[in-house]
């Protein structure tokens, strides 16, 4: 069954392929711009048939979406001639990690590279007048809220479904950092600088502190 897909996959891509060619010697359309494409997509469209087989091949969407990403961008530089359709790549990679976590919920790091694909899609979609100090907001409220959807998540531990808490901290440290960078952007912050470094500084030092209380905490247990 698994000769038989490949085989009527690789005969769509020589067939597509095929017609490409011909009517490009018959000057109806340039290959060169499709073929690309073609061969993107029905490379994606493998990974991804190989994803909806079974649930053993999860990892199969990510492969699957940065290919369909590919065609997608190429596609869009040729009709658009745009730099935006590097978004998609991001949009499509977001979906692919999407689908891993959907498909085993186990997978909750998963939603990690997924957020930071889309929040990167975002990014590269602003328009150039917005450049600068609105994109790192974006990039960095978009990565707190990442982590704060990642403390929404069940995550299975001692055979029960609970969530976590370490991802608040990260969360709370990118969210005030974008604030800074979206206050700064509409010129109502002065000392930004300032604050950008102080806020790092008790970042780091709250992460210090909460690795310390995890470890002696873990130690207490073990001892007690």
């Amino acid at each position: 069954m698994k000769s038989a897909n490949t085989s009527i996959i690789t005969g769509v891509i020589l067939i597509a392929v095929g017609v490409l060619l011909l009517l490009d010697l018959l000057d109806v359309i340039e290959s060169a711009a499709y073929v690309p494409i073609v061969i993107f997509a029905a490379v994606g469209a493998v990974f991804v048939s190989l994803f909806i087989r079974g649930r053993e091949f999860w990892w199969a969407a990510i492969p699957g979406s940065v290919f369909l990403g590919l065609a997608a961008v190429v596609a869009a530089t040729q009709l658009t001639g745009g730099g935006a359709g590097a978004a998609f790549l991001f949009l499509f990679m977001a979906a692919g990690f999407a689908a891993v976590y959907l498909r085993q919920p186990d997978n909750w790091w998963a939603v990690i590279p997924g957020g930071v694909m889309f929040t990167l899609a975002l990014v590269v979609a602003l328009p150039p007048q917005v450049q600068g100090m609105p994109t790192a907001a974006v990039l960095f409220l978009g990565l707190a809220a990442t982590f704060g959807v990642l403390s929404l998540v069940p995550v299975p531990a001692a055979g029960q479904a609970g969530r976590m808490k370490w991802p608040l901290i990260p969360a709370a440290v990118l969210a005030v950092l974008g604030v800074i960078f979206a206050l700064q952007s509409t010129v109502l912050l002065l000392a930004a600088d300032f604050v950008v470094v102080a806020v790092m500084i008790l970042a780091g030092t709250a992460l210090l502190v909460y690795a310390f209380r995890a470890r002696h905490g873990g130690q207490d247990k073990a001892h007690g």
